[in-house]
């Protein structure tokens, strides 16, 4: 039976367990936890000060009272920074490139924002409905667009993730089918190809890593509009 290029993306079963929920719950029994000495190793050591510098730079622009989300934020940054690596190991499946997964994060935690506003401070989180300075016949329309571009964005973050890393898989995979093909035809195209295929997967290790760090950056900035 012919295989689709999309088939990876399926999320298939083993012995009745979706495989989804086992690459869900593996990133959290990867990382080592710190023990009870006084000296922890390299690896401890090393782990800590990237999530306590992605913390520290991801909290400056937010006033004290969203340092309250610095564990959720750096938790999720971390879980998706993980799954997305471990996708791009071979034989492995890729959550973040179902969109129901993206925007059951995106919706809950931008639904979150968007309640803390309105309850701490209703006025300003309303005036952002209008700029400051707009005509009066204008009004209309642009509480209307505002509105509008509100709700996008929780779709806005759950497609962005998922159309990057469905993008990536997918070329990767196509030049990686271009090389088998022209390896007994062409050997010097196909090895000209593999180094195209090597710097490719270069590529998208740095994009499961950015796209993550953007999905977490533009929730604080959402944050940061009504703390």
């Amino acid at each position: 039976m012919a295989m689709s290029f999309f088939d990876q993306f399926a999320s298939s079963s083993c012995m009745g367990v979706p495989l989804i929920a086992i690459a869900i719950a593996l990133p959290w029994v990867m990382y080592p936890t710190s023990t009870s000495r006084w000296i922890n190793n390299r690896l401890i050591t090393i782990q800590g000060w990237f999530i306590n510098r992605f913390t520290n730079q991801l909290m400056l622009p937010l006033s004290m009272g969203g340092h309250k989300w610095a564990l959720l934020l750096a938790s999720l940054m971390v879980f998706l920074i993980t799954i997305n690596m471990i996708g791009l190991l071979p034989y492995t499946f890729t959550p973040t490139t179902q969109l129901s997964l993206n925007m059951g994060f995106a919706v809950p935690l931008w639904l979150a924002t968007v309640i803390i506003g309105m309850r701490n401070q209703p006025t300003v989180a309303l005036g952002h409905l209008l700029p400051e300075g707009t005509p009066i016949p204008l009004i209309p329309v642009l509480i209307i667009i505002e509105t509008i571009s509100l709700f996008i964005r929780p779709l806005a973050l759950g497609v962005r993730l998922t159309a990057n890393l469905t993008a990536g898989h997918l070329l990767i995979q196509l030049i990686a089918t271009a090389v088998f093909v022209l390896l007994p035809m062409m050997p010097t195209v196909a090895i000209i190809t593999a180094a195209i295929l090597f710097l490719l997967t270069l590529l998208e290790v740095a994009v499961a890593m950015i796209q993550a760090y953007v999905f977490v950056l533009l929730l604080s900035l959402y944050l940061q509009e009504n703390v």
